[in-house]
C-alpha cells in the first residue's frame, strides 16, 4: 500500500514540473509567477519523497536544491507584493 502511495506521489510530481514546464513555455505563466514556483515547490517536494524512497540519494539531493530556490523565490516574490 504504501509503495503504491510512493508511486503515486511520484507521478504526481513528474506530471506538476513537467505541466509547469509547458505552461512557461507556452506563455501562459510567467517563470516568476507565484504558480509556477508552488508547481515546481511541490512538483520537488514529491520527487524528494519518491527519490529518497527509493534510495536515488543524487535525485533526491538535486530536487532538493529545486525546491529550495522555489522558496527562495516565493519568499522574494512575496517581499515584492505591495500591502493589501
Amino acid at each position: 500500500m504504501i509503495d503504491t502511495a510512493i508511486e503515486v506521489v511520484g507521478w504526481a510530481a513528474a506530471l506538476l514540473i513537467l505541466a509547469s514546464y509547458l505552461l512557461v513555455s507556452a506563455g501562459r505563466l510567467s517563470g516568476q509567477s507565484p504558480v509556477f514556483q508552488w508547481m515546481n515547490v511541490m512538483g520537488a517536494a514529491g520527487f524528494i519523497l519518491n527519490s529518497g524512497w527509493h534510495g536515488a540519494l543524487p535525485s533526491a539531493v538535486l530536487n532538493i536544491a529545486w525546491m529550495a530556490i522555489g522558496l527562495v523565490t516565493l519568499a522574494r516574490l512575496a517581499r515584492k507584493r505591495p500591502p493589501a
